[in-house]
């Protein structure tokens, strides 16, 4: 398997590139991701953050509080995403359809 087939292994599903860019300002729980995301199935997003987090890309905190907190953030592996989804952002300004 080449490089890039290795990378899009892990951010090349479905919603996976959207919740790395969700949580690129810092921690967020479940449903501040759910709601960036607008039409993500909750059982979607829950096996994305599953994925990403198998991968070294999203690390999941458990707060011993009641209720239950959790936040996801991303892991140093994460952060090394930002240059390659900064340029499709600019790759996808400059395609707009007018």
């Amino acid at each position: 398997m080449d490089e890039l087939a290795r990378a899009l292994a892990v951010v090349g599903r479905k919603w996976a590139l959207l919740i790395v860019q969700a949580l690129r300002e810092g921690p967020r729980r479940f449903t501040e991701i759910e709601r960036s995301l607008g039409a993500a199935n909750p059982k979607m997003v829950t096996a994305r953050l599953r994925e990403l987090e198998a991968a070294g890309v999203v690390s999941r905190t458990v707060y011993a509080e009641v209720p239950p907190r959790v936040e996801y953030a991303l892991t140093d592996r994460g952060r090394e995403l930002r240059p390659a989804i900064d340029a499709l952002r600019r790759w996808g300004t400059r395609r707009r359809v007018r």
